[in-house]
C-alpha cells in the first residue's frame, strides 16, 4: 500500500487531495483498512516524502532530507550512487549533473529529491565530508599550454590540472602521484601538484608503483624497519631448541608452486606402534621473531597482508624474514608452531596437540612433482604422500558430506619476459597435490578456533576467526528462483543451506548451466572477513574456523599464533577485545584492497598480451549483463572484455535484470548470463583499462 501511494503522488505531483477522497481512487471501504490507510499517510508526511496542507496532502517537491554516505561512481560513466552509512536507507542515484566536487569513494552528504524519475531514489551531493584520497595516481599530458593528470582510475571522472611549477620534474607521458588536491567548484577542474614520479607509463616498474598507490598499499619498508630485520639473527639458540618438540628427524617436506620464495606451511606423516597415524602440520613460528611494539610488528599491522601481483610481491615482512629466517626451506632447522594429529588408519581423528616445534625439511616439493608421484606411484617420499592423499580425500568428502561448499572457480598464471610483458597466459591446474595442502591447512584451521572454545562455561576467550556470513534471504530467494527457472530444484529455506548448496553444484557439474550457476551462487554470498565474534563459516561448512597457517602473509594469523600460545600456556592475552576489533577491521579492508589490486594487475597483463591480437576471434562466455551490454570472457585467458549495446545492431534488446540476459524485442533473440559465445576482439584500451569485443 505504501508503495502504491507513492507512485500515486509520483505520478499526480500537482495534485493535493483528502485521506477519504484518496481512499476511495484505492477502494478502501473497511474502518480498519482506512485506519492503517492514514497511518501510511502520516508517516510519509515524518518522513518528508509528503507534506499536508489543512486536510490535504500533496508531494513534497522541496524535501531537504539529508544524509550521509559513500559516492560509488560507475566505471567509465559520468554517475554513481550514495551508499548510506545508515543500512536501513537504500542507495540513492547522483546523476553527473549533481556530483558536484565530488570524487569516487568520498564520504559525502546528499539531499533527496521528492520526485523519482527511476527505480531508483535520486538526490544532489550538496557537501564533501571527507575526501576517500589524498593521492591519485595517473599519466601527465601536455596540451598546448598546460598540464595535466588523467588519473587510473576510470572511477575518478575529471582530469586534474597541474601549475608548471607543480611538475615536480615530471615529463609528458610519465606515471605520476599528485597529491595536496583541490577542487572547489565543478565548473573548474581540480588542481594538484606532483609529489612523486613513478616512471615512464607502460614501464613495469611505474605500473607497479601506480597500482600500489592507487590502493593505499605500502610497497616500500622504512630504514627502521629494514634495519630492525637486519639485526636479527639466523641462529636458533639452544636454549629455544630445548622448549619445543623436535621434528628434526622426522620426514618433514613442503610443497609449493613453483614461483613461490615463502615456504610458510611443512606437512609431515608417521606411522604409530599402533598402527595410527601422526600428521603434523607445521606452520613458520613467525610470532617467535616478532615482538608486540617493535618496527617490524607495527608496519606488518599496517599492511596486514603481502600482495602478490603479476611478477612482483609486495610483501608483508622485509625478505629477511619472509624468504630467509622464517621460510622453511630445505634442510635447514625452522622454528615452528605445529597442529598434531593423530587418525586412525581409517581416517578418523582420534586426538591432537597444539605445540612450539623445530623441523627441518627433508624435501621442497612443487604441486606438480607431486602430482606426478601421486600418478605414477614411484617417486622420494612415496609412502608418505599417497598415505597423506588417502587422509586428505577422507577429509575432503566428510567436509563436503557436512555442507562444505566447493566452488568451480578457474585461475590464470603469467609467463612474463625478463621486461615484465607477457608471452603467454595459462589456465592454472587444480588437481590432487593442490587438494591434499588445502585439506591440512583448513584441518589446522578448524582445530585451532575450536580448541579456544573448549571451555564453554567460563569467560569468551579474545581471539580472531575467519567468518562466513549466510546469504541473505532475499538473494538466496533470487538465486532459487534463478536456479528452478533453468530447471534446476534449490530449496532456499533448507535447514542446511550450505549442504543444499553444494548438492545443487553437483547435481549440475559437467552441464552448460555449470558456470553460470556457479557465478550467481559466488555473487549470492556474503563477504568472508575477520571477527572477534564467531557466527562460524557458512561457506566451508564450519563452526569453528580461524586462518592460522599463514603468519607470513597475513596479519591475523601472526595474532592467532600469539593468542593461541598464551592461551595453551596460560599466560595472560595480551590484546583486548577492542585491540582485536580493530585488528579484524583493518585487516579485512586491507585484504579486499590486495584483492582488487591483484585483479587489476591481472586485468591489465591481459590487456597487454592482446594488445596486438585486434581482428582476432576467440571463444567465450557471458560473464555479465548489463543495460548497456554484454561482458564476455574469454575462455583461453580469462580476460573480460564488453560487447557495447550499440554493437548488437540486428534488434533492441532489452535488459532483464531477473533472468540475467538481454531479450531482442522482435527476434526474441536471448543473451543470457553463462551462455558460451565467440566473438572478435575489436578495440584495447590501456589507458582506459578497457577491452571490446563484436559478436560474430
Amino acid at each position: 500500500m505504501k508503495k502504491k501511494i507513492k507512485l500515486f503522488f509520483t505520478n499526480n505531483p500537482n495534485l493535493a487531495i483528502k485521506p477519504k477522497a484518496l481512499a476511495k481512487k484505492f477502494k478502501i471501504k473497511s474502518l480498519t483498512e482506512y485506519n492503517k490507510f492514514k497511518e501510511i499517510l502520516h508517516t510519509l508526511v515524518k518522513e518528508d516524502f509528503l507534506k499536508k496542507n489543512g486536510k490535504r496532502f500533496k508531494l513534497n517537491r522541496e524535501s531537504k532530507k539529508k544524509f550521509i554516505g559513500t559516492l560509488q561512481l560507475i566505471n567509465g560513466q559520468n554517475y554513481g550512487f550514495v551508499i548510506p552509512d545508515n543500512k536501513n536507507q537504500k542507495d540513492v542515484f547522483v546523476s553527473e549533473k549533481h556530483l558536484s566536487t565530488a570524487f569516487h569513494g568520498d564520504k559525502v552528504e546528499v539531499v533527496l529529491f521528492a520526485k523519482r524519475t527511476g527505480k531508483n531514489v535520486e538526490g544532489q551531493i550538496t557537501n564533501i565530508i571527507k575526501r576517500a584520497r589524498k593521492e591519485i595516481v595517473g599519466t601527465l599530458k601536455k596540451s598546448k599550454s598546460f598540464y595535466f593528470v588523467e588519473p587510473d582510475e576510470a572511477a575518478i571522472h575529471r582530469d586534474i590540472y597541474i601549475s608548471a611549477n607543480n611538475l615536480k620534474k615530471a615529463k609528458d607521458g610519465d606515471k605520476v602521484v599528485v597529491a595536496k588536491i583541490v577542487w572547489e567548484s565543478d565548473k573548474l577542474n581540480p588542481e594538484g601538484k606532483i609529489t612523486e614520479v613513478l616512471g615512464k607509463a607502460g614501464t613495469y616498474d611505474a605500473e607497479i608503483a601506480s597500482i600500489a598507490k592507487e590502493f593505499g598499499l605500502r610497497y616500500k619498508f622504512s630504514k627502521s624497519v629494514t634495519n630492525e630485520a637486519n639485526n636479527l639473527s639466523n641462529q636458533i639458540p639452544q636454549s629455544e631448541i630445548a622448549k619445543r618438540l623436535d621434528f628434526r628427524n622426522k620426514p618433514v617436506i613442503t610443497i609449493d608452486p613453483k614461483t613461490a620464495k615463502d615456504f610458510d606451511d611443512a606437512i609431515s606423516l608417521e606411522k604409530l606402534p599402533n598402527n595410527n597415524l601422526l600428521v603434523g602440520i607445521h606452520i613458520a613460528d613467525v610470532s617467535h621473531y616478532l615482538q608486540k611494539g617493535s618496527a617490524i610488528f607495527k608496519e606488518a599491522e599496517k599492511r596486514a597482508t603481502s600482495v602478490y601481483l603479476v611478477g612482483k610481491v609486495i610483501p608483508m615482512l622485509p625478505e629477511k624474514l619472509s624468504n630467509n629466517i622464517c621460510s622453511l626451506v630445505p634442510n635447514e632447522d625452522r622454528l615452528t608452531f605445529s597442529v598434531i594429529v593423530e587418525f586412525t588408519p581409517q581416517g578418523k581423528q582420534i586426538n591432537y596437540k597444539i605445540r612450539k616445534t623445530i623441523i627441518n625439511s627433508k624435501r621442497r616439493f612443487t604441486y606438480e612433482e607431486v602430482q606426478e608421484i601421486l600418478e605414477k606411484k614411484k617417486g622420494d617420499f612415496k609412502e608418505e604422500l599417497l598415505e597423506i592423499n588417502r587422509l586428505a580425500r577422507i577429509l575432503r568428502k566428510q567436509r563436503t558430506e557436512k555442507g562444505s561448499i566447493n566452488f568451480t572457480t578457474p585461475d590464470i598464471e603469467f609467463i612474463l619476459d625478463d621486461n615484465g610483458t607477457p608471452t603467454e597466459i595459462k589456465l592454472k591446474e587444480s588437481n590432487e597435490s593442490h587438494q591434499l595442502v588445502e585439506e591440512f591447512m583448513l584441518l589446522a584451521n578448524r582445530i585451532i578456533s575450536a580448541h579456544v572454545n573448549k571451555n564453554k562455561g567460563k569467560d569468551k576467550y579474545p581471539f580472531i576467526y575467519r567468518v562466513h556470513d549466510l546469504p541473505s534471504e532475499e538473494k538466496f530467494m533470487e538465486f532459487s528462483n534463478f536456479v528452478n527457472s533453468l530447471g534446476y530444484k534449490f530449496n532456499p529455506m533448507a535447514q542446511n543451506k550450505s549442504a543444499e548448496l553444494q548438492r545443487l553444484l553437483e547435481s549440475v557439474a559437467g552441464t552448460k548451466e555449470e558456470a553460470v550457476i556457479n557465478e550467481i551462487a559466488i555473487r549470492s554470498m556474503a563477504k568472508a572477513v575477520y571477527s572477534t565474534k564467531n557466527i562460524g563459516h557458512f561457506g566451508l561448512g564450519f563452526k569453528y574456523y580461524s586462518h592460522f597457517t599463514s603468519p607470513i602473509r597475513r596479519f591475523p594469523d601472526l595474532i592467532a599464533h600469539q593468542l593461541i600460545y598464551d592461551y595453551i600456556s596460560k599466560q595472560p592475552n595480551k590484546f583486548g577485545w577492542k585491540r582485536l576489533d580493530d585488528i579484524c577491521e583493518h585487516s579485512s579492508l586491507m585484504e579486499r584492497n590486495a584483492i582488487n589490486a591483484e585483479r587489476l594487475s591481472i586485468k591489465l597483463k591481459q590487456i597487454e598480451f592482446l594488445q596486438n591480437k585486434i581482428g582476432e576471434t576467440f571463444d567465450g562466455i557471458i560473464s555479465g549483463v548489463t543495460h548497456f551490454g554484454i561482458f564476455i570472457e574469454l575462455n583461453d585467458t580469462l580476460a573480460e572484455g564488453l560487447v557495447h549495446m550499440r554493437d548488437l545492431d540486428d534488434d533492441y534488446y532489452v535488459f532483464d535484470e531477473k533472468t540475467y540476459s538481454l531479450k531482442g524485442t522482435s527476434t526474441g533473440k536471448q543473451f543470457r548470463l553463462g551462455d558460451k559465445i565467440k566473438v572478435k576482439l575489436k578495440r584495447v584500451n590501456e589507458e582506459k583499462r578497457e577491452i571490446d569485443f563484436t559478436l560474430l
